[in-house]
């Protein structure tokens, strides 16, 4: 069981390290001077699903949820 603790503390650890790495990477969503003039007409705005930035959003989430979940399996035991 204690080995079980190790793994999941080693995957926690890498986990909140890409997450670190993601939020850090991602862009502001008032990108400068194209957001006041309601510039989302472009091809980015309309295919944003499809971007590298929608791909890299859904992946933080991924990530999020499994930080949550790892961290409340990992202090199960110490309630």
């Amino acid at each position: 069981m204690e080995v079980l603790r190790y793994i999941l503390t080693a995957i926690f650890i890498g986990v909140s390290a890409l997450l670190v790495i993601l939020v850090l990477m991602q862009e502001g969503k008032s990108a400068g001077l194209g957001a006041v003039s309601g510039s989302s007409d472009t091809y980015w705005g309309k295919n944003k699903g499809r971007s590298e930035e929608a791909k890299r959003a859904r992946f933080t989430v991924i990530l999020a949820v499994l930080f949550i979940v790892l961290a409340a399996v990992l202090n199960i035991n110490r309630f």
